[in-house]
């Protein structure tokens, strides 16, 4: 009926009139006409093949040119050369190379190295010892060209530096003489975290790692996220104010470096463990100086009590529960390392 609308408008019967014969809707006729006509310009507008596109047995002979035996193992650009030299012309390199896109075609043909994707670490720590994590920076020497190696090891849950030592140069074998002092003094972790440099993964650290029951974890290559606690530390460290622009001797730089370890340890107010020193929060002090400061706003607040707003410690001085590299997503991976292990 909607057809027999237009017929009788286009024979110059008004709409009106149109609509009194068929029933329709003048909206709807009028609806209907507009999708034909965007319809008509649609196919108007529509691009016509171009002239110089070549033909489907055109592109058939292509296909077999560049799939036989003859050419198989080379270049489009190789083979529209070869067949310029014998006199012959099929088309273009960039079309060769659009017929083979057509046909799946492009793509690495010799045998490449597939390595499997690395698995992101994910590691909590819910009390020290449980979770370190080490690394090397390099530290600036008297003349340019010159650095010494700083290996640091830190532990994430009260971001306390375990251990810390300048050496000229990087080594499994000093690595290894490290974590052993450090073992000693502060306990053997579960967890052991570093990225992929050589050290980290020298056959010296390996052996002592397994023969010590340390599960060893590795972050992504080219991840530096998966080191956070090493980087960030490492920024603190040459961003502060007497880091000097170079160290005139190893001793300046090993000198330098205590002093600036026993600063953070036992100065420092660290913002990611409530305002407590890493040392307080390792030796298990950060409670009862967290019952100390709750005492004393306390006093301040019943003292005055017009200058505060709640009766709740300031979320800046609360102390995390857990420390996390890559925060698993589920409950059940966000269980303490401890039980991680038993697991496995």
């Amino acid at each position: 009926m909607i057809t027999a609308h237009h017929a009788l408008t286009a024979a110059g019967t008004t709409t009106r009139g149109a609509t009194g014969l068929t029933g329709i809707a003048r909206s709807v006729a009028a609806r209907d006409k507009k999708v034909t006509d965007r319809a008509a310009l649609r196919a108007h507008l529509r691009p016509a093949t171009p002239a110089n596109r070549l033909t489907d047995a055109e592109r058939g002979r292509v296909l077999e040119a560049l799939n036989s035996a003859r050419f198989i193992d080379t270049t489009p650009a190789q083979m529209f050369a070869v067949l310029l030299d014998e006199g012959e012309y099929l088309c273009s390199v960039s079309t060769m190379y659009r017929v083979l896109r057509e046909h799946s075609a492009v793509r690495e043909r010799r045998r490449l190295a597939r390595h499997p994707a690395k698995a992101c670490p994910e590691l909590v720590a819910t009390g020290p010892r449980q979770v370190y994590t080490w690394d090397i920076t390099k530290l600036p020497g008297p003349v340019r060209g010159v650095y010494f190696d700083a290996y640091v090891m830190i532990d994430i849950s009260s971001r306390h530096i375990v251990g810390a030592h300048v050496q000229t140069r990087e080594s499994g074998l000093l690595a290894e003489e490290l974590m052993c002092e450090i073992f000693a003094v502060h306990g053997i972790p579960y967890v052991l975290h570093a990225d992929r440099g050589t050290a980290m993964t020298s056959k010296p650290v390996a052996e002592l790692l397994e023969d010590l029951q340390v599960t060893r974890s590795h972050s992504r290559p080219r991840v530096s996220n998966d080191n956070p606690y090493s980087e960030a530390w490492f920024k603190t460290l040459k961003y502060a104010p007497t880091f000097p622009q170079r160290f005139g001797s190893i001793h300046d730089a090993r000198g330098f470096l205590d002093e600036f370890v026993d600063w953070y340890n036992h100065e420092h107010r660290h913002s990611g463990i409530g305002m407590h020193t890493p040392a307080d929060v390792h030796f298990g002090l950060a409670e009862g100086i967290a019952a100390q400061r709750a005492a004393t706003l306390d006093a301040a607040r019943h003292a005055h009590p017009e200058r505060f707003g709640t009766t709740t410690m300031p979320t800046a001085l609360e102390l995390p529960e857990a420390a996390w590299i890559n925060r698993p997503q589920t409950a059940s991976e966000q269980a303490p390392v401890e039980q991680q292990n038993a697991a496995a």
